[in-house]
């Protein structure tokens, strides 16, 4: 492995461990705040962010993402892109101010009026926050990052926990957001010693990237946000809040797997295309491993969901077990499309991702208002997991003709742990089904034999097809190499 691959592996690994660090946070934020708050209380703070994420995107020009993918950075580029922050901050703020009445209208709840009140405060400060830290990815320091954002969440979960406890209302979670956004901006300063000052200078250097990205961030807005848009409006805020948790559990395998590897391997794949001109082999490798652990932990949350439902949530949340089913599948999809874009960025070509996104969104808006309107949630799961199996293997034929391999040779990596999660799927869901044992600690019971059946099964099943195929260089090799390597094992 080069130089930079070897980096790529290690920052794939730094925040697969920060994602397990925030997931770990988020999961015990989840539970104490699901049995303290209600349904109502989320589709409420819902409401709101689907105003704010919005602002985001339209003011989101991923200026760290410019900086990360340009071959020379300066000091104007960075006091650039830190202005532009303080203004869309200031933006976003001030547009929160003037849309709250208007959103607690269309949304038919007034509660969201001083909801959004205070989140522009926390949206003001966020623009703040310095640009210094972006070095970190830039120059594949991983271990930096992670302790960076590991301590912004941390932050946050312990200001949200107590506040949840005291006020068992959503304002737990509204100050807990705006609370850690502030300290967030403080963290950034004293992570890195850059102190940004107010400049324009680098902006025609940095905007002839960004204004692609733009376009990107709003289409993948609508393509995120739009569910929000359509159940808030037509269901209201419990079945929204239902919506949103099933959907946030169900996207493990993207939000925790998937994430966390691509925000590693864009800095690599930026240097790699600029250093060699190829990236189609560390691709290979990674969206590999990518479908080793995604695909598997998507089919998984599927097959448990209703003794995990019932042990994690409680009884309250019953409404989410056939969205789980749905959506985990979902995330499956999802986890294996997201490495596309990082791709195209990386090789300077984010107008493919605008074409791309632009057919997503013609395809699911009208599925899913047609959707929702005749079945509902349910509905709704169908429509976001119809329109993502439909634009995936639209998604790796241009991804081929980019990276100048073939489709067999894209799928390749992909379909024995694809085989294995299914089967695995079908021996987890046979088996509950068949000991529906009662009462809570069955329940228990029930989601830790899910589990252990789980893990064991793909993994007996993902060895006899690598053993069976001729022990095929792939990813298998690579997670086995690395674990003798770890545990100091001789081949």
């Amino acid at each position: 492995m080069t130089t930079t691959r070897r980096r790529m592996a290690a920052g794939a690994a730094w925040m697969v461990a920060f994602k397990v660090t925030e997931r770990t946070l988020t999961l015990v934020s989840t539970i104490v705040l699901a049995r303290l708050l209600l349904p109502a209380d989320f589709g409420i703070v819902a409401m709101a962010m689907s105003i704010v994420a919005t602002l985001e995107v339209l003011t989101s020009f991923s200026m760290d993402v410019a900086i990360i993918q340009r071959a020379d950075v300066e000091r104007a580029h960075l006091d650039t892109a830190w202005t532009f922050n303080v203004v869309f901050g200031l933006l976003i703020a001030l547009m929160l101010v003037v849309l709250a009445n208007p959103t607690a209208v269309f949304y038919r709840e007034p509660n969201l009026v001083p909801v959004m009140y205070a989140l522009a405060v926390g949206w003001l400060a966020q623009g703040l926050e310095n640009i210094g830290p972006v070095a970190f990815r830039r120059e594949l320091d991983f271990h930096k990052e992670y302790w960076f954002m590991s301590s912004k969440k941390l932050a946050t979960f312990l200001v949200t926990i107590p506040l949840a406890v005291w006020l068992h209302n959503y304002w737990a979670l509204v100050i807990g957001t705006l609370t850690g956004k502030i300290l967030s901006v403080w963290i950034s300063y004293l992570a890195h010693p850059f102190r940004p000052r107010l400049s324009l200078r680098g902006a025609r250097d940095l905007l002839h990237f960004s204004r692609w990205v733009v376009v990107n961030n709003i289409l993948y807005f609508v393509n995120q946000r739009t569910s929000d848009i359509v159940i808030g409006r037509l269901s209201g805020a419990q079945p929204l809040g239902v919506y949103n948790l099933s959907f946030e559990i169900s996207n493990l395998p993207t939000s925790e797997l998937a994430a966390p590897i691509n925000r590693a391997v864009f800095p690599g794949y930026s240097k790699l295309h600029r250093e060699t001109g190829s990236i189609s082999a560390s691709y290979l490798e990674v969206i590999g491993v990518i479908a080793l652990f995604s695909i598997p932990a998507g089919a998984g949350i599927a097959a448990i969901a209703d003794p995990f439902v019932n042990v994690v949530l409680g009884a309250k949340w019953l409404a989410a077990i056939p969205l789980i089913r749905i959506l985990a599948f979902y995330g499956c999809a999802a986890s294996l499309g997201t490495n596309t874009g990082i791709v195209f960025m990386a090789l300077g070509r984010p107008n493919v991702m605008t074409l791309l996104a632009t057919a997503h969104m013609i395809v699911l808006i009208p599925s899913l208002i047609f959707a929702t309107y005749q079945a509902g949630l349910a509905g709704a799961a169908w429509a976001v997991l119809g329109t993502t199996l439909l634009m995936t293997p639209v998604n790796f034929v241009l991804l081929g003709r980019a990276l100048q391999i073939g489709v067999r040779e894209l799928l390749r990596p992909l379909w024995r742990p694809a085989v294995a999660a299914i089967s695995m799927y079908w021996i987890v869901s046979t088996a509950l089904d068949a000991f529906p044992l009662p009462g809570a600690g069955g329940a228990f019971a029930r989601l830790l034999g899910g589990v252990a059946l789980g893990v064991v099964s793909y993994a007996a099943i993902l060895f006899l097809l690598w053993r069976a195929t001729g022990r095929p260089d792939g990813a298998e090799t690579t997670v086995l190499w690395r674990a003798r390597t770890a545990l100091g094992w001789s081949r």
